[in-house]
């Protein structure tokens, strides 16, 4: 069973407020990086801590945090991997991710790489609005609605994939990087299975 105990806001496309909120109460503990302190702030969400180099975060938001602030010594390394990395560090098993795509197209890729790369580390989601992209490495069972809209995107060769819950599924498929065969699928009841021996992918999720 997936679970995500820590949410990280970030500077991206800001989801509505109220998801913000519901989000923050289900976890255990809430990260702002860098500029996503500014939404934080903005929804009443107040985060346990900032994690960045401030460059990003409104003077209410440095005045408010600064105290919390948390600095590693990665020059070279973005905040989002920073966040992740102190995340491995304090032992969380999940994260979830809030307004970490948008605005900016080549954030928006670099984000998903990142969080592809961290995801034999943690377990990671990526929410929008009314979407959500799991980085995988590894099989794993969740929960949708029916007739709703799940790609799967493979980042290198996918071996032995099996998806099950979908109204096209697959029986021990190898998907290659650019594959379309696996776009835009739909799922048939309140939950689907996606199963692979090898490889790294997202799976892209409506709701």
């Amino acid at each position: 069973m997936r679970t995500y105990p820590l949410l990280l806001i970030g500077n991206g496309a800001a989801v509505p407020r109220a998801l913000l909120r519901k989000l923050a109460k289900e976890a255990n503990c809430i990260l702002a990086v860098d500029g996503g302190a500014n939404y934080a702030l903005q929804a009443a969400v107040w985060p346990n801590a900032l994690i960045g180099d401030l460059d990003s975060a409104s003077a209410d938001a440095q005045k408010y945090l600064r105290a919390r602030t948390i600095h590693i010594s990665w020059q070279e390394n973005t905040d989002l991997e920073k966040a992740l990395h102190w995340a491995v560090e304090h032992q969380f098993p999940g994260v979830t991710l809030v307004d970490f795509i948008g605005k900016r197209w080549d954030f928006s890729i670099g984000n998903l790489l990142t969080c592809a790369k961290w995801a034999d580390k943690l377990d990671i989601r990526l929410i929008g609005q009314r979407r959500v992209v799991y980085p995988l490495v590894s099989g794993g069972v969740f929960k949708c609605r029916p007739d709703k809209r799940v790609s799967i995107i493979p980042l290198e060769t996918c071996t032995n994939v099996t998806l099950k819950g979908f109204k096209y599924p697959l029986n021990r498929a190898r998907l290659e990087l650019g594959t379309t065969r696996s776009l835009s699928n739909q799922t048939t009841g309140n939950e689907f299975e996606v199963k692979f021996t090898r490889g790294r992918m997202l799976v892209y999720q409506e709701f």
